[in-house]
This record gives structure tokens, C-alpha cells and sequence, in this order.
């Protein structure tokens, strides 16, 4: 957890030393609210192999709001796709479930 959150926050200075500070945080706190947005409306959807379009989407909307918002949508995506892999381990072992699935997410965040 120390990691995590010193990864997060050296990633935080580097993207806030190339512009305002305020703007930034305000950006990446639009795009975390894009991204809970489009999460709330993929659980409503609730439709089978529909995550991919919700990835893009968030990631979309959440990059609209400037570089903020991009930092926002990456650590979000990324920290949701380990914490998928972590939970994928303990339910299924070590079968390599999910890798696939991981993957195509990650590409569809990009």
C-alpha cells in the first residue's frame, strides 16, 4: 500500500509541475467524477461483454477535461484492472482467468 500511494503521488507532482496546480486537481476531479459516472451507468446497463464500451467511454469523457482528467481515467483504470486481477487470483488461482479479459480492457483504455 506505501508503493501505491507513492507511485500515486510522484505521478501527481509530475503531471502538476507542467501546469496550474489548481486547474489540474480541479480536472482530475471532474474526470474521477466522469469515470463513477459511466461505472454507475455500466451497472445499470447490465449488459453481457458491454465493459469495453464503458472503458472507452470513461476514459473519453474523463481525457474531455484536460490533463487532469487523463491522469485521472489512467490511474483509475489501472487500479481497477489490478484490483480485478488480485480478486481473479484468490478466486480462481493461478489459472491465468481473466488475463484476456484484462487485457482488452486495457487496450480499450487506451
Amino acid at each position: 500500500m506505501k508503493v501505491f500511494t507513492i507511485i500515486i503521488f510522484c505521478s501527481l507532482i509530475l503531471a502538476i509541475s507542467s501546469q496550474n496546480w489548481r486547474t489540474f486537481l480541479r480536472e482530475a476531479g471532474q474526470g474521477t467524477k466522469d469515470m463513477w459516472r459511466v461505472y454507475s451507468d455500466m451497472r445499470e446497463a447490465n449488459f453481457k461483454n458491454s465493459d469495453k464500451y464503458f472503458h472507452a467511454r470513461g476514459n473519453y469523457d474523463a481525457a474531455q477535461r484536460g490533463p487532469g482528467g487523463v491522469w485521472a481515467a489512467k490511474v483509475i483504470s489501472d487500479a481497477r484492472e489490478n484490483s480485478q486481477r488480485v480478486t481473479d487470483l484468490f478466486k480462481h488461482g493461478d489459472s491465468g482467468h481473466g488475463v484476456e479479459d484484462s487485457r482488452a480492457d486495457q487496450f480499450a483504455n487506451e
